[in-house]
């Protein structure tokens, strides 16, 4: 039998605590679940039932569930982020069956988007060697943003992994950093003789500017002494990449794509890559196995009979 559902504000908390603690989810991930779950809240308040009742976000119908479903997804083209709603809302409905709030998840039959699986932008050595030298050395956040630069195409980090990045978690003698990632999982990951140069320039301006209490630990910080955050870093890439006359779409994210692929160009095997990404799925590191098209050339002309 289903336990009484307790007062509203108490059970969000609970959600927030069990999102959090029990399944390990990141803040970002965590304040999406929810902005979602508000959704769903406000959509409840402003329509009834079959019955006439009005609706109840805890003891919902399939049916009212999917026309809310419906609605959302008018209003959302892309489909990452309309398999993201569908994500928050699958977790709330999870939630509520694990500590025994409703005895079935209406949520279950849900059917939403198969996402695209397209190929990310990759740099080539000579774009990212042209975005490192676009860096102004002689600014006063020079060191730190090369720094960051080769720690993200160096080691493949996250955004959210460089702006995290502790100062007791980075151990040069050994050349590995502790990464925190997703959902709280920590890894080992190497770090390249360039990256450990220019983040001992960066620890050598670093020691003169004025840092807040909650930045001493912190590796990467803005003028203010205050930790970056993941928009500054997706700005300087966007400018670097535009002062190196690179006009491909270029994130933080894609240092990290050109990172796995230049890696597995070289002979590196798929499983390491994938552990040094953090990845638990196989499947999701299959993606750096793209190759452009002079590569895909190349292979006919080396291996097919008809071209020896």
């Amino acid at each position: 039998m289903a336990k009484t559902v307790k007062n509203t504000d108490e059970l969000l908390r609970e959600y927030h605590t069990w999102l959090r603690l029990e399944r390990g989810y990141s803040p970002n991930t965590i304040e999406g679940y929810e902005m979602d779950l508000d959704k769903l809240r406000t959509y409840c308040t402003e329509h009834v039932d079959s019955t006439g009742k009005k609706m109840d976000f805890v003891h919902i119908s399939f049916e009212a569930l999917e026309e809310f479903i419906f609605q959302q997804f008018k209003d959302i083209k892309s489909e990452a982020t309309q398999a993201r709603v569908l994500a928050g809302i699958h977790s709330w409905f999870r939630f509520l069956l694990y500590k025994d709030y409703i005895e079935q998840d209406p949520s279950e039959l849900l059917e939403g988007p198969r996402k695209s699986k397209h190929l990310p932008t990759v740099l080539t050595l000579d774009e990212v060697n042209r975005m490192m030298a676009a860096i102004d050395l002689s600014s006063n956040e020079g060191h730190r943003n090369r720094a960051m630069m080769e720690m993200l195409y160096g080691s493949g980090l996250r955004v959210s992994e460089l702006v995290n990045l502790q100062l007791s978690k980075i151990y040069l003698d050994e050349h590995y950093m502790l990464i925190e990632g997703k959902g709280s999982k920590q890894r080992l990951v190497p770090t390249s003789p360039v990256a450990e140069e220019w983040f001992g320039y960066w620890m050598q301006e670093r020691s003169t500017w004025p840092l807040k209490p909650e930045s001493k630990d912190i590796a990467f910080v803005n003028r203010y002494g205050r930790p970056m955050t993941r928009a500054m870093v997706f700005t300087i890439v966007r400018r670097l990449c535009a002062e190196a006359g690179i006009t491909k779409t270029v994130s933080p994210h894609t240092l990290r794509h050109s990172f796995a692929t230049h890696l597995l160009q070289n002979g590196a095997d798929l499983r390491v890559i994938q552990q040094l990404l953090g990845h638990e799925d196989l499947a999701t590191t299959e993606i750096y196995t793209h190759l452009d098209v002079q590569d895909l050339r190349e292979a006919v002309l080396k291996c097919h009979p008809a071209n020896k």
